[in-house]
């Protein structure tokens, strides 16, 4: 048997305000799987740039990994 119920998001607010934290989580997780495709296909076209190019990771990468060293050995 398969019941449906209607409710308007304002609705499903105070429903979501009455759960503990546990359920909360796992509507949380429930979320984020969901959205997923859409939150990552929105960083990508943030982070989209033609200026950018693998020497210049490279490089970036370095000076990280150097400052990290430096600050090890300090």
């Amino acid at each position: 048997m398969n019941i449906s119920v209607s409710i308007d998001f304002t609705q499903l607010k105070n429903a979501v305000a009455q759960c503990d934290v546990t359920e909360k989580l796992e509507l949380l997780q429930i979320l984020e799987t969901e959205t997923f495709p859409n939150r990552f296909k929105k960083l990508l076209e943030q982070v989209k740039t033609d200026t950018l190019n693998l020497d210049d990771i490279t490089a970036e990468v370095e000076a990280i990994r150097q400052a990290r060293y430096d600050a090890r050995r300090n």
